[in-house]
């Protein structure tokens, strides 16, 4: 069923073309077409630990010594008047990685809802949002055409990937916008475990040309409490410095904390791109993640109250919508988190990542 309403979406969208309507005066006015977008992308990776040891946990590329598929990503957006919607649907190993094992859908379908909501504007300055959307939250997305890096941080893997719920923005001026609304209790879930308990808000603020910084925050009884800090400033054309940083206090139920401390997080991410030409970047990211005491001792995250640091070096080269994104990361920790080749604990890890990633 699922596939044949799916082959019916993709019929339907591919016999659009730009309508017209007469109106009163007589004149033919163009209905604005439908956008399509997407991207799709593969890659090879290799742990030097070995064939088939996958060592680093953050998200998505975690298949060893193999030319590996990413995903297939589709969107549609259209705007008639004040309103507009956004759809996303995803296909692939990245896509069902950003699935929870707890969400309704399972964590083995065939697709995943990145976003899928509806908006308005009241006026120019404040809009109305609702639905399943990219989270306001972090510098790094899903979607690979919005990293500069393949691989992704520490702070993404555990912050939100979606919020569901309803939004209200207003911008004040054109440096300065506020966001809030309420959200499903749950991250990364289109149904609420329990209700939309969840609350949001994002300050936005530019201050100068070529900086633009958001102060974030997302807390829930049932999803915890994140405060996040995210910021990009082009400081020449060829220069850009990025920066995110978080902190995250675990719900109790949630990682089984003991002895009244609750878990959770705490780390900064550095992103300096240096641009050689028009068609190649190199960029580092330099992260440093720290568990608080509490943090369920399960997990593939450092142990509780422990660290890790990564250093990741990439290079974007394009051609024209193609971009080819060679990279090298080691990451070492505080105490061992990783193995060696021989399956002896250590304290290290590296990794080489060689992708594709083709924007339409």
């Amino acid at each position: 069923m699922k596939s044949k309403l799916l082959l019916i979406c993709a019929l339907a969208a591919s016999s659009l073309t730009v309508k017209a309507a007469v109106v009163d005066t007589g004149k033919v006015v163009a209905d604005p077409p439908l956008v399509i977008s997407g991207s799709v992308d593969t890659y090879f990776k290799y742990d030097f630990a070995g064939k088939k040891i996958a060592n680093i946990p953050t998200s998505f590329a975690n298949e060893q010594n193999s030319l590996s598929l990413g995903m297939i990503d589709l969107g549609l957006k259209k705007t008639v008047g004040k309103a507009t919607f956004v759809g996303e649907l995803s296909f692939g190993p990245r896509s069902n990685g950003a699935i929870p094992l707890t969400s309704p859908s399972g964590s083995n379908t065939a697709y995943n809802i990145q976003n899928l909501y509806v908006s308005y504007n009241f006026t120019d300055k404040f809009n109305i949002t609702g639905g399943y959307m990219a989270t306001f939250v972090g510098y790094e997305v899903i979607s690979p055409v919005g990293n500069f890096n393949y691989s992704t941080s520490y702070l993404f893997t555990n912050g939100p990937f979606q919020n569901a719920g309803v939004k209200l923005t207003y911008a004040f001026t054109d440096k300065v916008s506020l966001m809030a609304g309420i959200f499903n209790d749950a991250w990364n879930q289109y149904q609420s475990v329990n209700d939309m308990s969840t609350f949001g808000a994002q300050l936005m603020v530019a201050p100068v040309k070529g900086w633009t910084a958001y102060l974030n925050v997302v807390a829930g009884t049932f999803s915890g409490t994140e405060f996040d800090l995210t910021t990009t400033y082009q400081i020449t054309d060829a220069f850009k410095l990025g920066l995110n940083a978080a902190d995250f206090t675990a719900p109790e139920w949630a990682f089984g904390a003991t002895g009244g401390a609750k878990g959770g997080f705490t780390g900064a991410a550095l992103y300096p791109q240096y641009a050689v030409s028009k068609d190649v970047t190199l960029g580092l990211r330099g992260e440093y993640f720290k568990t608080k005491t509490g943090t369920f001792s399960g997990s593939s995250l450092p142990a509780p109250g422990e660290s890790v640091t990564a250093f990741t070096l990439t290079a974007n080269v394009k051609a024209g919508p193609l971009t080819f994104i060679p990279e090298v990361r080691l990451d070492n920790g505080s105490k061992t988190m990783f193995v060696d080749s021989k399956g002896v604990a250590t304290k290290s890890a590296s990794q080489v990542v060689v992708a594709a990633v083709y924007a339409f």
